[in-house]
């Protein structure tokens, strides 16, 4: 069992997030916003924590930029969003997020998001149990630190999600990002370019542009309802 904290404004998704986690038997807390996330942050000191982008007063980015300047990364952290862009997925995962889920969440990505977060984490070595469990010993790592963004499938990665190289300059590791985010998501709708130009919010002229300037193959998908 470990101690899960969810942070999102919208009563429904903490609600429904915090049901299902609780199932599999963890222990959750919830934070409305990030001035209560930092309270509980400090007070639980979670296994795990995941973490709207979007919130009234601070927004998750943010947050978890705070938490990485002042030494309190020291747990996975899984960004949600409905609505984040390329840019700001890649932003927080150069700051330290393990992973983004784009919402709505479908039950089985959440919980192998959540496993996978778990199993990162790495013991500490007895000689630093007796210092502040809330600070990483230096030489120590807690956490893997190759972030990699969910929802991406990789035909050779059999864990459903696809790697980046965050060492690459800005313009390839988008191009990269967006190659992977089109072709997910032409494999969930069966190939159908309306249902994907509906799904990402662009129009299909656009739509072909883009999988054409990305070298997208389209004679993978099955070509639905052109």
């Amino acid at each position: 069992m470990a101690n899960i904290l969810v942070v999102d404004d919208e009563l429904g998704i903490r609600e429904l997030l915090f049901e299902i986690l609780n199932d599999e038997g963890h222990a959750v807390e919830l934070a409305e916003n990030a001035a209560r996330a930092r309270e509980l942050r400090l007070a639980a000191r979670p296994d795990l924590v995941l973490l709207d982008i979007w919130m009234p007063d601070t927004d998750g980015v943010s947050l978890l930029k705070e938490w990485a300047a002042g030494g309190l990364l020291t747990m996975p952290v899984i960004m949600m969003s409905g609505h984040a862009t390329i840019e700001t997925a890649v932003e927080a995962t150069r700051i330290g997020a393990m992973a983004f889920l784009e919402k709505p969440i479908t039950l089985q990505k959440l919980l192998q998001t959540v496993q996978k977060g778990l199993t990162r984490v790495v013991a500490r070595p007895a000689a630093s149990a007796k210092s502040d469990p809330a600070l990483p010993a230096a030489s120590e790592p807690l956490l893997d630190a190759t972030p990699h963004l969910v929802g991406a499938r990789a035909a050779d990665d059999e864990s459903g999600t696809q790697r980046f190289d965050f060492d690459a300059p800005l313009r390839e590791a988008r191009d990269a990002f967006e190659k992977a985010y089109f072709e997910f998501h032409l494999n969930q709708e069966n190939g159908s370019m309306t249902r994907v130009a509906e799904k990402t919010g662009l129009e299909r002229t656009h739509l072909y542009r883009k999988l054409k300037q990305l070298g997208v193959d389209l004679n993978k998908s099955k070509r639905v309802g052109e």
